[in-house]
């Protein structure tokens, strides 16, 4: 399977907030937002430069957004983005909306990871492309 994965500006964190925390305001809108609820935690990806210094996070991410919109039926998506980069140990965090899935690379690991997306047959837009 190949597919188009748009490198979206800028760094990215994870955050955690306490359980049946609001989705905050400082997350703030852009190329990508994302709040997850559980009984545990309230979890939220953003640009790393919106997060308050005194909220738990994970800094130093880049986003890659699989060209949407996806079919429901499609099968073998994440595992074909995940697979490859597995293989070479590198760590992510995937997301998936309605219309499309999102991975996170750790900002050091991103060039590898664009070399082994090319090397399976993807193709990387990048932000000044869009």
């Amino acid at each position: 399977m190949n597919l188009d994965l748009v490198l979206l500006s800028g760094a990215y964190a994870v955050s955690r907030l306490k359980p049946g925390s609001p989705a905050p305001a400082w997350a703030g809108a852009g190329d990508f937002v994302s709040i997850t609820l559980t009984p545990s935690e309230t979890s939220v990806v953003c640009l790393e430069d919106r997060v308050p210094k005194d909220v738990p996070s994970e800094k130093g991410f880049r986003a890659l957004k699989v060209q949407g919109p996806l079919e429901f039926s499609l099968v073998g998506v994440l595992e074909s983005m995940i697979g490859p980069l597995a293989e070479e140990r590198i760590s992510v965090l995937a997301m998936s909306t309605f219309d499309t899935d999102y991975l996170l690379v750790r900002e050091d690991a991103l060039a590898r990871a664009v070399e082994i997306f090319i090397r399976n047959g993807h193709n990387i837009i990048l932000p000044e492309d869009k």
